[in-house]
């Protein structure tokens, strides 16, 4: 199969401004996310899909391949889909899943691209997965940036909220509070059908891609993570990140490369920009 990850990511973020361009140890943290990404053997290969030219520069600086996308979309979702098909009309090779992978978890872990794509390879009728993960306490649980889902017995997705849900008002202590963790894998043909679905009330009200689909009557199987993870939607979490990147194995693997990359990427330009001169 042809699976590709597709890391959709810009600057004008309503909760934090140039995120993806926020260093993390000397690497910004779209570079994390794609250097962790490109550690998943799943994968054929890792994009990055953007509306901005300082995104796209750094992402080819370190080698990597970034896709031009529209600067209109709403949705992460709906630039993934666009940065698909340029993708495959550039490589001449049909998709057959595409994972999104969000630009602001810069703990991923290359394994949580295996689990989301577990169900997919099991089941024939599953045409999306999202990972999620237990809530750790109530100050995250309240906490408007990260968005919390329940499922049904068979873990699909039954609602996705910022605000907090389950209800804990009546204590009920057999509902494992979950959060999304954004690694979705869609089939190529089901995001496509996504692009062509209106946006819903809730969508917008809730401001959470996943909801067009749970309007729709259709199903998103949601799939625990075993690893920990933390996004980043503020300055706090990107502090968070910091300490913990600064002893994560994974980190130790890619942050010369990606000192290295970016040296020679400023080699080429400056000879380029001699050559021209002279």
């Amino acid at each position: 199969m042809n699976i590709v990850g597709i890391i959709p990511a810009r600057m004008a973020s309503s909760r934090y401004p140039g995120k993806p361009l926020a260093k993390i140890h000397g690497i910004p943290m779209v570079g994390h996310v794609y250097f962790r990404s490109k550690m998943c053997p799943a994968l054929n290969e890792v994009y990055v899909a953007t509306c901005d030219k300082e995104i796209a520069e750094y992402v080819e600086s370190i080698g990597g391949n970034a896709v031009m996308t529209a600067d209109t979309h709403e949705r992460a979702s709906d630039r993934t889909a666009e940065a698909m098909v340029k993708i495959e009309a550039k490589v001449g090779v049909m998709t057959d899943i595409a994972v999104m992978i969000q630009g602001d978890e810069p703990l991923l872990h290359p394994d949580m691209v295996d689990e989301a794509l577990g169900p997919l390879f099991e089941d024939a009728t599953i045409n999306i997965t999202n990972l999620m993960a237990q809530i750790k306490d109530t100050e995250e649980f309240e906490d408007p940036n990260v968005v919390k889902v329940v499922v049904d017995k068979s873990n699909n997705a039954l609602y996705f909220s910022r605000e907090p849900i389950p209800s804990r008002k009546k204590g009920v202590s057999r509902v494992i509070p979950a959060k999304q963790i954004c690694v979705v894998p869609f089939r190529r043909s089901f995001l496509l059908e996504y692009t062509q679905m209106e946006p819903t009330a809730l969508e917008i009200a809730e401001s959470v891609d996943m909801m067009r689909i749970v309007e729709n009557g259709l199903k998103i199987r949601m799939v625990f993570t075993r690893h920990p993870t933390v996004s980043v939607d503020t300055k706090k979490d990107l502090n968070a990140v910091t300490k913990i990147m600064a002893r994560d194995e994974l980190f130790k693997r890619y942050h010369t490369k990606s000192e290295q990359c970016v040296k020679e990427a400023s080699r080429l330009r400056e000879n380029k920009t001699w050559k021209k001169n002279v």
